[in-house]
């Protein structure tokens, strides 16, 4: 017993001499789950897949995510079954629902991306109808962009009904002579880029940045009537083009208050269109998941992320 009691008192005093510390350990878990939604386009994928990597091996957090549609991500902080929107596009409807008058979320703070939505064809169309890039010129090209589902009317392909869009609206203000399609998600609207492109085929699409596809190739963004502060107040009266947008975090008044260390890095996240864009090709292109995306871009890009760890 004397023997051991003396080990004992020796490894103690090991463990406070200087420099006789065993390695510093990765921090246990100490703030629980953190529920972060994911909105089905791949830019948010990636930004929610490196937060999530951060909370879990810098801080030792457990992450959920959740996938859900804009409308439903706001609809789970009031439930309590999201925590964290990465990346929110405008949405003052909801931002008055749910932070004005229910008080159940706060805002974050910007996310460092800047949003940009438009129609757009590809560089061909425009290089071969020059006038095209002009709205009010749409009519005149009406029939390239006919197709079985538009009909007689030329086709405006959007992506996912959930996403932000006042196309129907803007069609029907601007008088053109054309319908709104929906192709059903970001991977179809990027399918029929790709091949108007390479088969040299009539497109006339909605799209966005931030986006990896304006890496690999070329569009041309249409010139709609410029935004101008209150001209999309009217969802049904908007003729106006959307306007820039300085992307948003959202966060549930409870995580605010208890989330601890995880809101304090979330509030903090903030990275560009090209650190994005990075992350959203390898997943993509490079055929990693979400996760081995994020960790590639964390190894690769330290002096970004490092200020973002709450000390």
């Amino acid at each position: 017993m004397r023997t051991l009691t003396r080990l004992v008192a020796v490894a103690v005093l090991l463990a406070w001499l200087p420099g006789c510390a065993a390695p510093q350990q990765r921090r246990p878990v100490t703030g629980g789950l953190v529920r972060i939604a994911v909105n089905p386009w791949v830019g948010y994928e990636a930004s929610a897949a490196v937060l999530g990597v951060l909370l879990e091996r810098e801080l030792g957090y457990t992450v959920q995510k959740v996938k859900l549609n804009e409308t439903e991500s706001w609809e789970g902080m009031e439930k309590g079954t999201v925590d964290v929107i990465v990346e929110n596009w405008g949405r003052e409807a909801e931002k008055k629902t749910y932070i004005e008058e229910r008080k159940v979320a706060v805002s974050a703070g910007r996310n460092g991306n800047r949003g940009v939505i438009g129609w757009y064809v590809p560089q061909w169309m425009a290089e071969r109808y020059p006038d095209i890039t002009d709205w009010r010129n749409l009519n005149k090209y009406a029939a390239l962009f006919r197709t079985q589902k538009s009909g007689d009317a030329g086709q405006i392909l959007d992506g996912d009904p959930s996403y932000v869009t006042n196309d129907e609206a803007l069609v029907r203000n601007l008088r053109l002579d054309y319908k709104v399609v929906y192709a059903g998600s970001e991977k179809a609207l990027i399918n029929a880029a790709e091949i108007a492109t390479e088969r040299r085929t009539p497109l006339l699409m909605y799209f966005y940045e931030p986006q990896w596809l304006f890496t690999r190739l070329k569009l041309v963004k249409i010139n709609l009537p410029p935004y101008a502060i209150g001209c999309d107040d009217d969802p049904k009266k908007v003729a106006c083009d959307y306007p820039p947008y300085l992307l948003d975090k959202v966060v549930s008044r409870r995580f605010a208050e208890t989330g601890g260390r995880a809101y304090e890095l979330v509030r903090n996240f903030t990275w560009s269109n090209d650190d994005q864009n990075a992350v959203s090709d390898d997943i993509v292109n490079g055929n990693l998941s979400p996760e081995k995306a994020a960790e590639k871009w964390v190894r690769e890009n330290g002096i970004v992320w490092k200020d973002w760890i709450p000390t």
